[in-house]
This record gives C-alpha cells, sequence and structure tokens, in this order.
C-alpha cells in the first residue's frame, strides 16, 4: 500500500480519513522525500545530458533576497507592541498625551515667536519716544538755563518713570494677548491633531488586522515546520529501530526499488529485442484478481477467507485459538464504544473497509487513535508511522507491546479490548 502510494504520489480520500495527524504527517515526508528523490535523480540525468552535449545548460537564477527577523532572549521572533507591555500605560492615554504635548509644545514655540516680534516693537515705540523727548529737553534748555537745575532733574525723571510705567503696562498687556492667543492656539492644533489620528487609526487598524493575518500565517508555518521535522524525526527513529531488530532493511530500500524502474533505463539505455516472443499467458478463471481496494463487505470477506486465514491472521501464536484483540469488519464508532470504558492502553485489531489490511484502534487517557495496517503484500507494517516489517499480524501486536508506536504519542499495546456480544463479530469471516 505505500510503495503504491509513493509510486502514484496520491492518497485516497478514504484512507487519508483514516489516518491520524501524525500518520498523515509522516506519510507526507515520505512522499515529499519520494519528491525529492525523483528531483536530484532528474537533476542528475539533466547534468548528465548536459555533459553530453544532448540538451543546452541552463541559465543560472539570481540570488534571491533574504530577511531576518530579530529575535529575542527566548530565541523566538521579538514584538514588542506599545501600550501592551508590562508597565505600558493603555495606548489611547499614551495617543491622548502625545496628541496634548505636540499641540502644547507648537503653540509654545508660535507664543515665543510673537512675543519676541511684540517685545522688539514695544521697546523700539518707547526708545524712540525717549530719544524724542530727551532731543526736545535739549533744544529748550538753552532757554531755562536760568531756571532752577533741580526742577529740570525731577522732572526729566518723573517723564523717565512715566514712560517705564507704560512700558511696563504695555508689556503686561502684551503678554496676557500673547496667553490667550497661546490658549486658543493650542485648541485648534489639538483637534486639528486628533482629527488626523481618527484617520491614522482607520487605517492603523487595517494595518493591525493585516499584520494579525501575517501573524496567524507564520504561526500556521512554523507549526507545519514542528510537525514535518517531528514526522522526520519519528521515520528517521522507526528506520533506525528496525534495522536494529532486523525486521527490515529501512526506508531508503524501498525508494531504491521504487526508483529502478524500467521507463528510466529506457530514456538512456537501448533495449535489445528478445529473440522469440513470450509464450501467452492463459487466464486461469480460478483466480481471483484482488481490486484495487475494497468495495464491499463481501469482497473483504472473501480477501480474509482466501489470503488472511492461511496466514493465520487474527489468531494467537501456535495455538488454534482466536486472539482476544481481533476483531471484525465493524466501523470506527463501534470500536470507540468497546474502548470507552478501558484504560489507557486498551487496543483490539479491527479488518478496514478502507485498505486491504487492519485498523488498529488504541484508548488514549482522553480519546482515542486510529493506525491503519497494510497487509496487501506479504507482509504486516503500520501506514505512514512505522516502516518495520512483520511475518504475521500477531507479530506486530507482540513487538508493539514492548516498543512504542510514535515517539510524539508514547502508544504501548497494554490490555486487549476482546467481545462484547454474541456471536463475536468475526464470526462471518471464519464461517
Amino acid at each position: 500500500m505505500l510503495r503504491q502510494i509513493l509510486h502514484d504520489m496520491y492518497v485516497d480520500p478514504g484512507v487519508l480519513a483514516e489516518l491520524s495527524d501524525v500518520q498523515k504527517h509522516i506519510l507526507f515526508y515520505k512522499m515529499r522525500e519520494e519528491q525529492l528523490r525523483r528531483w536530484r535523480e532528474r537533476e542528475a540525468w539533466d547534468a548528465l545530458a548536459e555533459a553530453d552535449g544532448l540538451r543546452p545548460p541552463k541559465a543560472k537564477r539570481a540570488s534571491s533576497k533574504h530577511i531576518q527577523w530579530l529575535q529575542g532572549a527566548d530565541g523566538k521572533v521579538w514584538v514588542w507592541v506599545m501600550g501592551e507591555g508590562p508597565g505600558d500605560k493603555p495606548y489611547e492615554e499614551i495617543s491622548e498625551e502625545l496628541i496634548a504635548k505636540r499641540a502644547r509644545l507648537q503653540a509654545q514655540k508660535e507664543a515665543e515667536e510673537l512675543w519676541r516680534q511684540k517685545e522688539a516693537e514695544i521697546t523700539k515705540k518707547f526708545r524712540d519716544a525717549l530719544a524724542n523727548e530727551k532731543a526736545r529737553i535739549l533744544a529748550e534748555k538753552w532757554k531755562v538755563e536760568m531756571e532752577d537745575r533741580r526742577a529740570a532733574k525731577i522732572l526729566e525723571e518723573r517723564i523717565h518713570e512715566e514712560f517705564k510705567r507704560k512700558e511696563e503696562e504695555e508689556r503686561k498687556r502684551g503678554e496676557e494677548q500673547i496667553r490667550l492667543q497661546e490658549e486658543r492656539r493650542a485648541e485648534e492644533l489639538y483637534w486639528t491633531l486628533k482629527q488626523s489620528q481618527l484617520h491614522y487609526q482607520a487605517s492603523e487598524k487595517e494595518e493591525r488586522e493585516w499584520e494579525e493575518q501575517l501573524r496567524r500565517i507564520k504561526a500556521a508555518d512554523e507549526e507545519r515546520s514542528r510537525r514535518a521535522r517531528c514526522a522526520r524525526e519519528e521515520s528517521r527513529r522507526h528506520s533506525l529501530r528496525a534495522i536494529q531488530k532486523g525486521t527490515v532493511a529501512g526506508l531508503s530500500s524501498m525508494f531504491q526499488e521504487l526508483g529502478q524502474n524500467h521507463e528510466q533505463d529506457a530514456r538512456f539505455c537501448p533495449q535489445v529485442p528478445d529473440s522469440c516472443p513470450p509464450a501467452p499467458v492463459v487466464p486461469d478463471s480460478r483466480t481471483w484478481e484482488r481490486p484495487l481496494r475494497p468495495l464491499c463487505r463481501d469482497v473483504i470477506v472473501r480477501w480474509f477467507k482466501e489470503e488472511q486465514l492461511p496466514r493465520r491472521a487474527g489468531f494467537e501464536r501456535n495455538t488454534k485459538s482466536i486472539a482476544p484483540w481481533f476483531h471484525g469488519i465493524i466501523s470506527r464508532e463501534n470500536a470507540e464504544d468497546l474502548l470507552e470504558n478501558m484504560t489507557e492502553g486498551a487496543f483490539l485489531v479491527r479488518v478496514s473497509e478502507k485498505i486491504w489490511g487492519y485498523t488498529l484502534s488504541y484508548r488514549l487517557q482522553k480519546g482515542f487513535k486510529h493506525f491503519l495496517v497494510d497487509a496487501s503484500g506479504d507482509f504486516y507494517s503500520f501506514l505512514g508511522v512505522d516502516p518495520s516489517r512483520h511475518a504475521t499480524l500477531t507479530d506486530l501486536i507482540d513487538f508493539h507491546k514492548e516498543e512504542i508506536i510514535t515517539v510524539s504519542g508514547g502508544e504501548l499495546l497494554q490490555e486487549p479490548c476482546g467481545q462484547r456480544d454474541s456471536p463475536p463479530d468475526y464470526h462471518l469471516l471464519f464461517e
């Protein structure tokens, strides 16, 4: 079954629905590994063809640009959202303070500029008036030389004080006017910035939604990468364990067998015609040709009787007794009902309606798992999970009573789930 899937690069939807998430990831990893093997093989053939001058060399592609994310102390992408960090003020409060501060600084800057102009005008006004008054006094001084100089001095001081008082009053009025103008300008700038903020928040909301969508996509990519990494580690662990146990030569040999097909050999190697044609094959009407997949229960029963009973599938080792974990053609729902009241580690094996093989239903602490067992060839192995091959179905079950099925789940077969009804649900298979 696995060899057929990797050859066709296609998984039947019914079979895919029976696989767990771990099985799906490992199966897709193997399919991707087979794609890479085919791609490398094609690249090698293309390089050989270019070396022999049979094909023009490919144009080199320009190097693509890359981006690198800034990472924090935890090794993850560093992200800081203003207003959401520990000790940060709410975003609305920070925004209000920034707007008020910007308006106040702008108004203060404009007020300082106005005050410099006003102060220059006041200083020039009273300086010119004082200079004119002094000139007038000096011009008339020759007429009053004989008068009391002290009286002239007192008059001059009184005039100077009067001008100084008027200058101070003018300054106070100018400062009050500038202050009122500064307040009005600050209020105008505040509402202008507030309106700009409302427009900015509308566009910022769309940008946050886009960033949130980008974050979810990135998180989904990281989760897929993590699952693919776990699938690669799971496949590598099973391959090494299978080699150590001596049950299979490893997954690489399977891919090598898939790569050795006559079509690729025919592309570069000439075929030598046979001297004599092969003898015609006379079809035997008594031989049953198995369909590609189970079509109905009658076909499954016939397959079990003709192919599985001679291999003692469902029997205990070296006895004529049916194994307590073996069940007939029952649905996933019926299997989960049987395992419902049992503890973690309980299991049963039922005849599958999706593939030529079986389904191992396993009881978790919370929930269930279902593993497809491929029996389409001369061995028994988990489809998409464990490449280990076993000569009998009982060998597979006994093997996983000591060895876990997957690293992530740690499934170890402990307590078999027997029959509940009479007659047993497998009676049609042994009639």
